[in-house]
């Protein structure tokens, strides 16, 4: 569904993310982890448009998008939630949902849109009901709300960037789950970036690992863990981290 091929982007003398190759084939959900700075949201950018790579291929089912800008990538059928959720607070939470998938469809048709945003609404576990406001939503509802819009997009590819950050382990395994669901049930690939590993390593088909903005390591997830590289990284930077993704890989 996805090829990349040496990926680069500099930011004047600094180099983000430095010759970055992968696939992701159709069903799977493929995991991108790595320290903070490590390239995960670079990479996110230029796979969305946000950012034009200084260099290398992004092929999304058999036609090249690096460069084109967002709106024209996520017409082609790559969705995409962001860390923090800002939604329009004078919409009413349909409305919100709707307007992304007015905008990720094209813009061809409100009635479309509409019930698109009915059934993003129903998969997040979020109400349909049009009155129902944004204001008192809490971290998980947010992040379900963040959700929805891109499945409103009808994507194909899905780009969930730290979907767990701010949950508390209840909730994270919650949306863990819904995520599967949404692979399983409705058919969308993913690409998961996120800094909660114990979590991802139990849902995640492989792994990619980042660090100063170059894979080191790629593969199943227990074998990646045992990977003398990914274990200094960790190591050095997050030793609560690694115990943590051994721990999910093991079981």
């Amino acid at each position: 569904m996805l090829v990349v091929k040496g990926l680069i982007k500099r930011f004047g003398g600094f180099t983000a993310v430095n010759d970055v190759s992968f696939k992701v084939d159709k069903g799977e959900i493929l995991g991108l982890i790595g320290p903070n700075g490590s390239g995960k949201s670079t990479i996110f950018n230029m796979l969305s448009g946000t950012f034009r790579p200084s260099a290398g291929s992004i092929v999304f089912e058999g036609s090249e998008i690096a460069g084109l800008a967002p709106h024209k990538i996520i017409n082609r059928g790559i969705g995409r939630t962001f860390q923090i959720p800002r939604p329009f607070r004078r919409l009413s939470i349909f409305e919100n949902v709707a307007l992304a998938g007015y905008f990720g469809q094209g813009g061809h048709s409100r009635a479309k849109a509409d019930s698109s945003a009915e059934r993003a609404l129903a998969a997040v576990g979020l109400p349909t009901d049009r009155r129902a406001r944004v204001d008192g939503l809490g971290a998980a509802a947010l992040k379900k709300l963040e959700l929805a819009k891109a499945l409103a997009t009808e994507p194909t590819l899905l780009l969930a960037d730290e979907s767990l950050g701010g949950l508390d382990e209840h909730e994270m395994d919650q949306a863990a789950d819904m995520l599967r669901r949404i692979r399983d049930e409705l058919g969308i690939t993913i690409i998961w970036v996120e800094h909660i590993m114990g979590v991802l390593m139990r849902v995640v088909d492989r792994v990619i690992v980042l660090d100063h903005g170059e894979k080191i390591a790629e593969g199943l997830p227990a074998a990646v863990v045992n990977d003398p590289k990914v274990i200094e990284v960790y190591l050095g930077t997050d030793a609560h981290a690694t115990r943590a993704v051994a721990a999910a890989a093991a079981r």
